[in-house]
């Protein structure tokens, strides 16, 4: 971690210094503006009897305040840049120090149903989402969330090789992330989407010519207008015809604007990062697959959307009522705006969804790139086909601090049942969630927190936080009886690892014990495979009967008076409890 800390410090530290020097360019080219309009005055006082001299003063004037005003917004852009790099990598050095509590949480994603969603700490305050997510676009955020929940144990080497690659890609990561966080929007690209493919052209067919045809004429009446051949109230007409015409679709034209001002700064953020992953060189398989989706259009996806953002910018101008009203008397611009639009939206309302697909694909993964790159200690799993399922060395849960965690070696093959049982806050459900998570950061291809790990692809499925409901009206006890049930029928259609805390909870202990011994009998008789812990030390008997069970402990010892856990897993039965302890300890009993 030191590796990533260190480059972060030191880049942080570098657009700290961009930042600054841009704000003198900046100040200084201020300065000059105003030194320019106030030279401006004087020149023309002393001149203006020497039309050339004059007319050469004005004109050098006019182009260099141009000139100064477009430099000036070019510094300010870059300075927003360099503010949002130093912001990310800000981010990252918190990240790496442990804080990371203000970051998004995800807890829109968690779904009791799902196979493990509810489980594990995936979402929520401290989960390992809000640890990794980086996401700058809202649909990125989403497809991050589907990566982590698909359960999809397909393509995993090609899927670290995207991962590897792009982790070392700093510098493009983080100006991507850079140039997505110059823009805020609020609509995710399934709002926009649904509002193009339900999008209906309102104006006939020739008013995409009208308003060119029209403007010409508005032109050569004020060309005569000013060579005195025809009367000013010839010019009035015309404005007032140009009115007649695009009132009728006024209404309708507000609607369309007010639309049109929902997606344009989507459009805007979205050009720029389509033009990033378009300069992209990259050789993984599965990225570069998603590249091709926006090289395949004759014109670039990024210059198509540059096109699209500017027609809604300028759309955007009808409020100025100077240009809203002579625009439209003389030129009919809000028609001819609507044009655009709708010769756009006809032209590639079928491609503009894989396209924003694409840019939610790169934004998740930067976000698994970036883990990757922030955990040089972590190693990706080795894909294995053959009868073990798991053989790791030293696996740990990412989100405990290295310097307290312990780490454990841990296999499991097909069709074992391991029966761990402990004490309690031994390390039973840390343990739970550790083998849990890193199946779904093996699934994902995100390297695991192990020195080594081989792996044969499967599908994870976890009970370990049910609860009742009183809004259904359904007691803890018939909750886990569903979440149960909800395994079983899971199991006659694919294989999956099972992870089990503590099943039955809601009943007595003589019915749990039978009731417990019965299901894991069920699953061994299936062929699954998983982790079972239990308080429950008859079930560990099963181990007598059918010799794919294995039994495995967490310890608790008393020293001194006070307990002590060692959390490593061990063979065997645990036989040290210390609820007893505890509640003498604490004067209860």
């Amino acid at each position: 971690m030191s590796v990533p800390l260190t480059f972060y410090q030191k880049e942080k530290k570098h657009f700290e210094q961009q930042r600054d020097l841009l704000r003198k360019k900046i100040h200084i080219s201020s300065l000059l503006r105003i030194g320019l309009f106030l030279l401006a005055f004087p020149s023309a006082y002393f001149t203006y009897q020497n039309k050339a001299l004059f007319t050469g003063i004005i004109v050098f004037c006019l182009v260099g305040f141009v000139l100064l005003v477009l430099r000036h917004q070019s510094l300010v852009i870059k300075r927003r840049l360099s503010e949002q790099l130093i912001e990310i990598n800000n981010v990252e050095i918190e990240v790496i120090k442990g804080n990371f509590d203000s970051l998004p949480t995800g807890t829109e994603f968690i779904d009791t149903d799902h196979f493990y969603s509810n489980d594990i700490d995936l979402f929520g305050n401290g989960s390992f989402f809000q640890y990794l997510n980086r996401t700058a676009t809202i649909s990125g955020k989403k497809a991050l969330a589907q990566l982590l929940l698909e359960n999809n144990i397909n393509q995993i080497q090609a899927r670290q090789e995207v991962i590897r690659e792009l982790s070392l890609k700093v510098s493009w990561r983080q100006r991507f992330l850079a140039l997505a966080n110059m823009v805020r929007v609020e609509l995710d690209h399934h709002t926009i989407i649904s509002w193009i493919h339900s999008y209906r052209s309102f104006l006939p067919a020739m008013m995409i010519y009208l308003p060119a045809v029209f403007s010409f004429v508005s032109l050569l009446i004020t060309l005569m207008l000013v060579f005195n051949l025809v009367s000013f109230y010839l010019l009035v007409g015309w404005f007032f015809i140009g009115l007649f015409i695009t009132i009728p679709y006024f209404q309708r034209i507000n609607h369309l604007y007010t639309d049109a001002g929902k997606i344009k700064d989507t459009f805007k953020q979205y050009h720029s990062l389509l033009q990033e992953i378009e300069d992209l060189s990259i050789h993984s398989s599965l990225a570069l697959e998603q590249q091709l989706k926006i090289r395949s259009s004759k014109k670039k996806a990024s210059v198509i959307f540059k096109e699209f953002s500017k027609i809604l910018d300028a759309f955007d101008q009808r409020n100025n009522m100077l240009v809203g009203l002579l625009g439209n008397g003389f030129l009919l611009r809000d028609i001819r705006q609507t044009s655009k639009i709708d010769t756009w939206v006809a032209t590639y309302q079928f491609q503009v969804e894989s396209w924003f697909e694409v840019i939610a694909y790169f934004d998740a993964q930067i976000s698994l790139s970036n883990y990757a790159y922030n955990h040089p200690d972590h190693h990706y799993p080795e894909i294995i086909q053959n009868e073990t399922v798991i053989l790791a060395k030293a696996l740990g849960h990412p989100l405990l601090d290295r310097k307290i965690r312990v780490n454990n070696d841990f296999s499991i093959n097909k069709k074992d049942f391991h029966i761990i049982t402990g004490a309690n806050m031994a390390g039973k459900s840390t343990f739970l969630r550790t083998v849990s998570l890193s199946l779904v950061m093996a699934n994902t291809g995100l390297p695991v927190c192990a020195d080594k790990m081989y792996y044969s692809p499967i599908k994870l499925i976890t009970s370990m936080r049910t609860s009742d409901s009183l809004a259904n009206e359904s007691s803890y006890f018939y909750a886990e009886i569903m979440r149960l049930r909800f395994i079983v029928e899971q199991m006659k259609n694919e294989e999956y690892f099972i992870i089990l805390d503590e099943i039955l909870k809601g009943t007595n202990s003589k019915d749990k014990a039978m009731g417990s011994r019965k299901f894991v009998e069920r699953l061994v008789k299936s062929g699954s495979t998983g982790i079972i812990a239990t308080h429950d030390l008859s079930l560990c008997d099963i181990e007598k009967v059918y010799p794919q069970i294995h039994n495995q402990f967490f310890d608790a010892k008393i020293k001194n008076e006070e307990l002590f856990f060692d959390y490593t897993l061990k063979e065997g039965i645990c036989t040290n409890m210390n609820a007893s302890f505890l509640l003498k300890k604490m004067e209860i009993i």
